[in-house]
């Protein structure tokens, strides 16, 4: 975080410092803001699907014939260094992914980092929506709480994962009882050399570097993918089996080798699951879900859709693109430009 600098709280303007967790004259929270999705709340009060009655009592269910109110299809949110976006798709009945995010405001409120993690919940394990959502909260919470500790980007990654495998695991409540997710996360970090992006995950959930019509030099590199899928297709390309195509064409190829859950091992994570890229941009950090990249997983091609408007709008278009192609899963963009936005967003 920034020192040196006066700030004050965003409810009561006290005066406040840098390492401050809590505001002293009101007690509001410091250091930034966060978002988690989906929320899982009742939509608006709308015509009930089974009756057409407008009528809910106060837990949601309708007056009429006693139908619970479904939550929305798509919840998002702008925070303006980071957008992001989930969708139930076309085919699921439910929402099974997750995206949290925090903005953590240096001088001036300019964003100092951010930090995003996505969750993908593995359907086939039990209650798989909360395996997600414990892991995108948790993760971003435990990197942030790192992050405001001092501790370097890489480190505070490694710690919200390990906060997020662990949670994880704590839900199983009984033998064969294990809700299971992937993870992805970043912290996103600029100074005045440009921008540090740290990945790290476990699953098939995956990060990019994207940018278009940028000038090709060393400080600013291509549009590239920053995971490596913990998968079965993943595991026949590294053992030069098959090339990338054949291997996605295999029937076991989203197969998990890795994932968060009491049925995996306590460390889950490969060696090598932490990465980061410098750069001094202009371009835009994806992480997503495999209902997008199961249709569009080249980094160029994405880097077209995603640098072509504001993230917010880019974040959209994205989810849309794979309702297009078919909606068969659950989908998920969170795009963080880089440089930062002038000015923070507000949450929709």
């Amino acid at each position: 975080m920034s020192t040196g600098v006066e700030l004050s709280c965003p409810g009561c303007r006290a005066e406040v410092h840098p390492q401050d967790r809590f505001c002293e004259n009101c007690g509001q929270e410091l250091g930034g803001r966060r978002i988690a999705l989906p929320n899982h709340e009742p939509g608006p009060p709308t015509a009930c699907e089974a009756c057409g009655g407008l009528d809910y009592d106060a837990d949601g269910y309708c007056s009429g014939c006693g139908q619970l109110r479904g939550a929305p299809d798509r919840f998002d949110a702008d925070l303006g260094a980071v957008a992001v976006v989930t969708d139930r798709g076309i085919s699921h009945a439910r929402n099974e992914d997750a995206v949290a995010a925090a903005v953590l405001d240096g001088a001036g409120g300019r964003p100092d980092a951010v930090v995003i993690v996505v969750a993908d919940g593995v359907s086939s394990s039990e209650d798989p929506q909360v395996a997600s959502g414990t892991a995108a909260k948790t993760g971003v919470d435990a990197c942030r709480t790192a992050l405001l500790d001092g501790l370097p980007a890489a480190e505070a990654a490694m710690a919200g994962l390990a906060a997020a495998a662990q949670a994880v695991r704590d839900i199983a409540v009984a033998d064969g009882h294990a809700p299971s997710c992937t993870y992805v996360s970043a912290v996103v970090r600029a100074d005045e050399h440009g921008t540090e992006i740290t990945v790290a995950n476990v699953g098939d959930s995956r990060a990019y570097w994207l940018h278009a019509d940028a000038p090709d030099e060393p400080a600013n590199p291509p549009s590239q993918r920053l995971t490596v899928d913990d998968s079965w297709a993943q595991a026949l390309v590294d053992a030069g089996a098959m090339d990338e195509h054949a291997a996605m064409n295999d029937p076991r190829a989203h197969t998990l080798i890795r994932w968060l859950g009491a049925d995996g091992p306590v460390k889950p994570w490969s060696d090598s699951c932490v990465r980061t890229l410098r750069t001094t941009g202009p371009g835009v950090l994806l992480l997503c879900s495999d209902g997008l990249w199961n249709y569009l997983s080249d980094a160029t091609a994405l880097a077209e859709v995603a640098t072509a408007t504001a993230p917010a709008v880019a974040a959209r278009e994205l989810v849309e693109f794979a309702l297009r192609c078919g909606g068969s899963d659950n989908i998920t963009v969170a795009l963080v430009p880089v440089p930062w936005i002038a000015q923070p967003g507000e949450v929709q």
